[in-house]
């Protein structure tokens, strides 16, 4: 990337108007391709009163917008031992567009969550995709010490 172009990406970011990238091949990219999956990240955990709040970073990498999906998800304690099995409910997620979404187990202390399993969609309404688009592929990431797995 030249210095100009890098100093008219930040002046447009302040300003706040778009920016297209230019790859190396000088083709300009002006959003992120579509990966025909979701992707959940664990972001953050945070305790409260005798509740652990897990706040996720989820995207629709298809390029239509998908109108709920509600996930299966199984908590596990520090043990390795299902602590339960609970319905996170995402919502509305448009295409290519980072959403966060927090959910408040009661109960659960934050620091005896061991694992997480996305055990499939139970939910996924979304015209123009296939059936099972919202579990196919499903990417899922974690920025903490709690592993998410599906």
């Amino acid at each position: 990337m030249t210095s100009l172009f890098k100093i008219a990406a930040v002046l447009a970011v302040i300003c706040g108007a778009p920016v297209a990238a230019q790859t190396d091949e000088g083709q300009t990219n002006e959003g992120p391709e579509p990966t025909n999956s979701v992707s959940i990240q664990l972001n953050a955990m945070k305790e409260g009163d005798n509740s652990c709040a897990l706040t996720f970073l989820v995207v629709n990498g298809f390029a239509e917008p998908i109108d709920k999906v509600v996930y299966e998800t199984v908590l596990f304690d520090d043990d390795g031992q299902v602590d339960r099995l609970t319905l996170f409910d995402f919502g509305t997620l448009p295409p290519g567009r980072p959403r966060v979404r927090q959910f408040s187990v009661g109960g659960m202390s934050c620091a005896n969550l061991g694992q997480i399993l996305i055990n499939g969609s139970h939910t996924c309404e979304a015209a123009g995709l296939e059936e099972g688009a919202c579990e196919k592929d499903l990417k899922l990431d974690t920025r903490t010490d709690v592993e998410v797995i599906g």
